[in-house]
C-alpha cells in the first residue's frame, strides 16, 4: 500500500494528496470490513483515480473491469444508464430518455450530461411517499429490443416501465444452461411481472409455467410475447398466489427441471396475502424444493432488497439444495454507467446450477 501511496502523491499537491489519502484509508476499511475479502494488494491495484478538481473534489473511481465480482448487464444496445447523482438516474430507453429515481445512488456528483435537463419523462418522489410522473413528448406505448426479445414499455405508478434490465445479466446465463442441456427443460418462472425471464426462456427452447399475482402484469407479459413472435411456444400463463400455486403443485405431484423468482420486497396476493421478503424467502424457497426434478438444472433466486446480500443468498441455496449435486454462487448485479464508466448496483441474485 505504500508504494501505491508514492505513485499517488507524485499525482497531487500535499493538501490534495492528503484528500486522496483519506477517501483510499475510508474504502480500504471498508472492503477489508466487507464480505469480499479483498487484499491490500488487490485493493491497490482495483482502483484507478480520476482526479476531478470541479468544486474541489477528487473522487476516486473503480475501474469497469474491476467489477469482477459483479453480473454486469453490459449487452444492452436499446438501454443504458447515461449517468446517476443524487438519488436518481438518467436513463436511455430506446430513443427517449427518463429520469428515475434509485436509492442506490447516493452520491452528489455534477449533472453535466444535457439530458438531465432535456428528458423526456421524469419521475418525481413525493416526500410523502409514492410520487408522479411528468412527461415530455413521450408515447404512452413503445418497444425495445433485448437480442432476440422485444418488450413493450408502458411507464405507470411507483416510477416503473415494466422492465428491469439488468436482469439480462441473468436471462443469458439460464439462456445457455438451456440450448446446452440437451434434454427437454421445463421451467417455473414465479413473480414473473412482464416475462422477461419467461421469454429468454422459451426463446432457449424451454416449457415455460409463469405465474404472477397480477392479471395486468400476465396480460403484459402475453404481449410481449407476442412482439417477440413467441407466441406459439409452450408458456402457461397463470394469475395465482405464487406460494399457493407451489402448494398445489406440491400435491398435484409436478415437478419442474428449473425455477426462477424475483420477488418483491414487500407484496400482496390476490386475496390480501402479504408477501415480505426478510420473512418469507427462506421458507418458500425450501417449498419449491419439492417440486424440482430429480435432474434440476438451475435454481435462481433475485432480490432487490439491500439487506439481503448475496452471501444470504448462497447460504440459503446451499442449504436447502444439498440432496442435489451442483454449486452455488450469488454476487450483486449491476448495469454499466457510461458516463462515469463504473456500475451501477441493482440488487443480487442467487444461482445455483447442476454440476
Amino acid at each position: 500500500m505504500q508504494k501505491f501511496y508514492r505513485n499517488v502523491k507524485s499525482l497531487f499537491s500535499q493538501p490534495d494528496f492528503m484528500t486522496v489519502r483519506f477517501q483510499i484509508e475510508f474504502l480500504n476499511f471498508s472492503c477489508y470490513n466487507s464480505s469480499t475479502g479483498l487484499s491490500e494488494n488487490a485493493f491497490s491495484d482495483m482502483f484507478l483515480l480520476l482526479i476531478y478538481k470541479n468544486k474541489q473534489k477528487i473522487y476516486i473511481i473503480k475501474k469497469k473491469e474491476d467489477y469482477n465480482s459483479m453480473w454486469i448487464a453490459d449487452q444492452w444496445k436499446d438501454y443504458e444508464v447515461i449517468d446517476c447523482s443524487k438519488g436518481e438516474k438518467l436513463e436511455r430507453w430506446g430513443q427517449y430518455t427518463l429520469i428515475r429515481p434509485d436509492p442506490q445512488v447516493i452520491w452528489d456528483t455534477p449533472k453535466t450530461e444535457r439530458g438531465w435537463k432535456h428528458m423526456n419523462g421524469h419521475y418525481h418522489r413525493s416526500k410523502k411517499g409514492g410520487g408522479e410522473w411528468e412527461f415530455f413528448s413521450l408515447p404512452e406505448q413503445w418497444q425495445i429490443h433485448y437480442k432476440e426479445l422485444t418488450f413493450n414499455l408502458k411507464p405507470f405508478s411507483f416510477k416503473h416501465t415494466g422492465l428491469f434490465p439488468e436482469q439480462a445479466t441473468n436471462w443469458d446465463w439460464f439462456s445457455e444452461k438451456i440450448r446446452n442441456a440437451g434434454r427437454p427443460i421445463k421451467v417455473l418462472n414465479l413473480f414473473a411481472y412482464t416475462g422477461g425471464a419467461t421469454l429468454a426462456s422459451a426463446a432457449a427452447g424451454a416449457s415455460v409455467t409463469h405465474v404472477d399475482a397480477s392479471k395486468g402484469m400476465v396480460a403484459w407479459a402475453k404481449e410481449n410475447a407476442a412482439s417477440s413472435g413467441l407466441s406459439d411456444r409452450p408458456i402457461r400463463w397463470l394469475v395465482d398466489d405464487c406460494v399457493k400455486f407451489v402448494e398445489r403443485e406440491i400435491r398435484r405431484g409436478n415437478h419442474y427441471d428449473a425455477i426462477i423468482m424475483d420477488p418483491p420486497s414487500y407484496g400482496r396476493g390476490p386475496k390480501g396475502e402479504i408477501w415480505k421478503i426478510e420473512d418469507s424467502i427462506h421458507s418458500f424457497i425450501k417449498l419449491c424444493t419439492k417440486i424440482l426434478s430429480d435432474d434440476p438444472l438451475f435454481f435462481l433466486v433475485n432480490s432487490y432488497t439491500t439487506g439481503l446480500a448475496p452471501a444470504v443468498l448462497t447460504y440459503m441455496l446451499s442449504t436447502e439444495l444439498a440432496p442435489w449435486n451442483g454449486t452455488v454462487e450469488s454476487q450483486e448485479i449491476g448495469l454499466p454507467v457510461t458516463e462515469s464508466g463504473l456500475i451501477l448496483p441493482c440488487g443480487a441474485s442467487g444461482r445455483w446450477e447442476a454440476k
